[in-house]
């Protein structure tokens, strides 16, 4: 990105720190149960090490982007037809889930047991949400939409933590510099920030998307304006 990130930047961005999508039907509620119900052992576990519970956060939150982009091109492969456009946003949000974590796992530093268990959570995630996908993407984006809202509650009470005093606010990690575009003198709640607005940003766009599979409206460009000189694109 061309914008150098300041501190002030960060906290400005209007995020929506409270949104919720509020369940309309019983695949909703399941879904909300599930995620929330998943959250509680984690609470437990890690308590208020926010830090290594930002990587167990981070290994799982970048499957379902992974998953939902594998199982559309094969679906596009053997149906011989055009994905709609989702293809690209899905691995972009499984690279980005994948860099919170690179830069995490430079910040908390976790050790061999705790990679162990992290591992087997992800594996275990990895297994339920691929079949969750095949059978009902609408379903496992919503469930996306609700692990992204937990996301952006945990973050927020990371950067509680810090403002108190609680976690000590170190400097930012060059990798986290270098990828968000952050000012020089960045720190650890900076970071946070910047992870937490694209948590944001996942949790409305796979609402979204569960919304536009049960609307049958999966086509990304038919939103799009066309005319003569710029016919409907398809890929």
């Amino acid at each position: 990105m061309d914008q150098l990130w300041s501190t002030a930047d960060l906290e400005h961005l209007d995020i929506g720190i409270t949104k919720h999508r509020a369940p309309e039907n019983t695949a909703d509620r399941i879904a909300l149960w599930a995620v929330r119900s998943a959250r509680k052992p984690t609470d437990i576990f890690f308590r208020n090490k926010y830090l290594h519970r930002s990587v167990m956060l981070e290994v799982v939150a970048a499957v379902p982007g992974m998953v939902g982009a594998l199982v559309r091109h094969i679906k596009s492969l053997q149906g011989m037809r055009h994905d709609g456009g989702w293809i690209g946003h899905l691995l972009h949000e499984a690279e980005n889930e994948r860099m919170h974590l690179m830069t995490w796992m430079e910040v908390g530093k976790p050790v061999l047991w705790e990679r162990a268990l992290i591992a087997t959570v992800q594996t275990g995630f990895f297994a339920v949400f691929s079949a969750l996908y095949m059978v009902s993407p609408r379903a496992a984006h919503r469930v996306v939409g609700y692990l992204e809202e937990e996301a952006v509650k945990s973050y927020t009470h990371f950067i509680h933590e810090i403002d108190a005093g609680r976690i000590e606010n170190v400097k930012a990690p060059e990798i986290a510099v270098a990828y968000w575009n952050l000012d020089a003198s960045a720190t650890l709640r900076d970071v946070v920030l910047a992870v937490r607005a694209d948590e944001a940003l996942h949790r409305d766009t796979n609402h979204h998307f569960s919304d536009r599979i049960r609307a049958k409206r999966e086509s990304l460009f038919d939103d799009l304006e066309h005319t003569d000189n710029h016919p409907r694109i398809k890929y």
